[in-house]
């Protein structure tokens, strides 16, 4: 996974999978893309990057369930009394953690909690339920694509189980357009 430069196959494969004459969003174009990454101090990594500026900024066709949400947008659900997102604070985990079975306090994870949904990610919409897909832009896992939970989280890819899908923004939409479920390993899902 390359999150510094742009595959043409796998721009190809999202030009593909996103209609953008029927339910994307235009793209937003290099200067609004420099602009956002100024105004949050991070570099979005690729190709999400290169898809949000020339391809679309979002689309109600999916994927996730409830569509793809545009880059400066959170999907409906968020909550409107979460603190405000620090995408430039690197996003804190590097596999997947289950909180609803951690032993420890909730004094002691709540904040770690908190930095899962609030740090170092674009949130890319909802399959409902509480279910977020988020790109990881800062940290370790930079580039992974990551589902959350009420109960926890789990990075998204073959090398993590759970699914047969390449990482990174491009394995998740080429997974989305193949029509396969997101958890497509026996045991999926935490």
């Amino acid at each position: 996974m390359d999150t510094d430069h742009a595959d043409p196959g796998d721009l190809a494969a999202m030009r593909a999978a996103f209609d953008v004459d029927d339910g994307a969003d235009p793209a937003l174009g290099w200067e609004a893309v420099h602009a956002f990454e100024a105004e949050h101090g991070v570099v979005l990594p690729e190709p999400y990057r290169t898809f949000v500026a020339e391809i679309a900024d979002g689309s109600c066709s999916g994927p996730p369930d409830y569509g793809l949400v545009g880059l400066a947008k959170l999907p409906g659900g968020w909550g409107g009394d979460r603190p405000e997102r620090d995408l430039s604070r690197p996003f804190p985990l590097t596999s997947m953690w289950f909180w609803a079975e951690d032993p420890r306090t909730s004094e002691e994870i709540d904040p770690i909690i908190g930095q899962v949904f609030d740090h170092g990610s674009i949130v890319l919409g909802t399959d409902g339920c509480g279910m977020y897909w988020h790109l990881i832009v800062t940290g370790p896992h930079r580039g992974h694509v990551w589902n959350t939970s009420g109960e926890g989280a789990t990075p998204f890819g073959a090398e993590f189980g759970f699914t047969t899908a390449e990482p990174g923004f491009a394995g998740w939409v080429k997974h989305w357009a193949a029509g396969k479920p997101w958890f497509d390993v026996a045991e999926g899902g935490y």
